[in-house]
């Protein structure tokens, strides 16, 4: 396709994509309130299409990474999605239902309540990580609050997004659901398109732009972005315990996981202990990783290039590298064996970005006020592990941190509780959804006061007089 050619294909989705946002919005005007029965039947179709295509999501998936792991994708992807569907049906007939508030008792016995409201159209931007979870998740709660939902798949993970659209296509009707697919120049597009909320998850500096161009239409954002999650491993917690934990977590799908841990933090001196112990962890999980299908490959070239480039990097500004397996990097699968990194600093590129990838630097600390201070120098992360049993020092990194979620003495565990919210907080993120912090999200809360037939406001009417000064002065007093 020549540049010409491109050009007009690109318009042609623009168009395409425009015309159904444009039909949504209508629809959405015409009749703003979405009854419980048609709620629940929308988030029914959405089981049944994950439920009903298992096996090929899970080939899409594997196929689009080059290999994913089956029964990673089945434990973090299909079972997740399937969670996150069943909690909003259970719960938001009672979400949904108007909230009494007491009014002010200076204007009893007038009544105050919320509405909840559908916000109208919802964007969603999936990333190509978990690109099933990370689509049907925010959709089950968008669907929940009476949204029409319009999703923008990754270019990335092309097989899902394909199979989606035409599943979608096949469960809900084009007004109420509908799957864009296309580059970076198409989501920048999706971006652009006013909104009534759109969520994003995906890298920091892409949630920049994402908020920039959302900006001009004054469209509300939901940012679910990454950073670099630390793990702090307490004085007297097992160290092969912590690294049994730590290694699960930040292996399953090679790394490739927003809330991965993304470094380590351990009592100076226990540096090697520690590596000792997670190699012993990865040859027990994946004993043959050249070969087996437990591990999963790095998703593209590119994404492998800058997993090696953070390696040479750092090697050359003097980190000593650590093979954690005996099996060797193979470009041609993008199979990456698990490496961690000792002598590391600031100065050095796997440092600073959000790794994303099967690399763990490993970093002494000297006492909890140094490992404290050392996360709280830097961004604040979406996630963060603390590996303690003392209820003190455990309750000093809980309340002396500040992050998007904590998992205590495991990693990635607090993604999958749907009644606990899930967001970052800064350079991590903004908002939060699953469980009723999602259906509050794709919310208006309309706040309502019902007037009394019987109120005194009259007195407060003009002309002001003595009366009016008499009250008023009480009221300021």
């Amino acid at each position: 396709m020549n540049v010409i050619e491109a050009a007009l294909h690109q318009e042609a989705q623009t168009a395409a994509f425009r015309g159904v946002f444009e039909r949504m919005h209508a629809a959405t005007r015409r009749s703003p309130a979405v009854e419980r029965g048609i709620r629940l039947a929308r988030l029914d179709a959405l089981a049944a299409l994950v439920h009903d295509n298992v096996e090929s999501f899970v080939k899409a998936i594997s196929e689009d990474f080059g290999h994913r792991s089956a029964h990673e994708t089945r434990l973090l992807e299909i079972f997740p999605c399937l969670e996150a569907v069943r909690h909003n049906r259970s719960h938001f007939g009672a979400w949904m239902k108007p909230q009494r508030k007491a009014a002010s008792i200076w204007f009893r016995p007038g009544r105050a309540r919320v509405i909840n409201q559908p916000l109208g159209v919802v964007g969603i931007i999936v990333p190509w990580n978990y690109p099933l979870f990370l689509a049907i998740s925010p959709l089950a709660a968008a669907l929940a609050a009476g949204n029409r939902v319009m999703l923008k798949m990754s270019e990335f993970t092309p097989r899902c997004g394909e199979l989606l659209a035409g599943l979608v296509a096949k469960y809900f009707a084009a007004d109420e659901v509908s799957v864009v697919l296309g580059d970076a120049a198409v989501g920048a597009g999706f971006a652009r398109l006013p909104f009534d909320h759109l969520l994003f998850t995906g890298s920091t500096g892409v949630g920049r732009d994402i908020m920039r161009m959302a900006a001009d239409n004054l469209t509300p954002v939901t940012l679910e972005l990454g950073g670099k999650s630390p793990a702090i491993v307490g004085p007297d917690y097992p160290l092969a315990k912590a690294a049994g934990r730590i290694m699960v977590g930040k292996l399953l799908n090679a790394g490739q996981t927003c809330i991965a841990p993304d470094y380590v933090l351990v009592p100076a001196g226990r540096e090697q202990a520690f590596v000792k112990a997670a190699r012993a962890v990865v040859a027990r999980c994946y004993p043959d990783m050249g070969t087996t299908p437990d591990y999963t490959a790095i998703v593209n070239d590119r994404h492998f290039e800058r997993l090696q480039g953070y390696v040479v990097d750092a090697r050359a500004r003097g980190a000593k590298i650590e093979p954690l397996s005996t099996a060797a990097a193979d470009a041609t699968r993008r199979m990456l064996p698990p490496l961690a990194l000792l002598d590391v600093d600031d100065g050095m590129r796997v440092m600073q970005d959000e790794i994303f990838g099967p690399l763990l630097p490993v970093l002494p600390y000297r006492d909890l006020d140094a490992a404290i201070a050392w996360v709280n120098r830097h961004p604040r992360p979406l996630a963060l592990y603390c590996f303690e049993n003392d209820a003190g020092r455990r309750d000093r990194v809980l309340h002396e941190t500040v992050a998007g979620g904590v998992t205590v003495n495991d990693t990635i565990l607090h993604i999958a509780q749907e009644n606990l919210p899930f967001g970052g907080v800064g350079p991590s993120g903004m908002g939060h959804y699953h469980g009723i912090e999602g259906f509050r999200t794709f919310s208006k809360q309309k706040a309502v006061f019902y007037q009394s037939p019987l109120n005194g406001m009259a007195l407060f009417n003009p002309p002001y007089g003595a009366l009016f000064e008499r009250l008023t002065r009480f009221l300021i007093r």
